[in-house]
């Protein structure tokens, strides 16, 4: 691997994202740069919920996160999980994205953060309908053309730890 690298690592909601750049970060002994929606909910004290509701109608939310999160990555070498690093950190020297099938996603979040798996399901399938449009009027992103990262795992068939060992193989044969 190179003296210095960026790696972006992107997927939708429950795909494994935090978990497997935390890994990578910590592994790789690199910054992880993970200001998310969750991160600006917090600094302004609103309900994660409540942000997103917000984001439909002003984009200043999804500007001020994703120039956060760029502005954070290009300061040195790190891991930067978002929705958007594979398209916004352009420099990075790996991208990186996970799926995963959205009822594998739905389990995932239901697990974290409670409620009843069916009212998860169908908030799952908002929110990447949402998100998928918000992307495109925004930044003229199609989420689901990610044909051009340099690797795409099916988070569903494997652990994070198998994920992390993948990106870092990778990484390392990174020119």
């Amino acid at each position: 691997m190179k003296d210095g690298i960026k790696i972006a690592i992107s997927g939708r909601s429950g795909c494994g994202n935090t978990t497997v750049s935390t890994l990578v970060a910590k592994r790789l002994n690199l910054k992880l740069v993970n200001y998310t929606f969750h991160s600006l909910a917090e600094e302004m004290d609103i309900p994660f919920k409540e942000l997103c509701r917000l984001a439909e109608t002003d984009p200043q939310y999804d500007y001020r996160v994703d120039e956060t999160q760029v502005k954070i990555g290009r300061e040195g070498n790190c891991v930067l999980g978002s929705r958007l690093a594979v398209w916004l950190l352009k420099e990075a020297d790996l991208k990186v994205f996970l799926t995963a099938p959205e009822d594998v996603r739905a389990s995932r979040i239901q697990k974290r953060e409670g409620g009843s798996l069916e009212k998860v399901l169908e908030e799952t399938r908002a929110r990447d309908h949402r998100d998928h449009e918000r992307y495109k009027k925004l930044y003229d992103i199609n989420n689901d053309d990610y044909d051009f990262v340099d690797l795409i795992v099916n988070t569903e068939k494997f652990p994070p730890e198998e994920i992390a060992d993948m990106i870092i193989k990778r990484a390392k044969e990174a020119p």
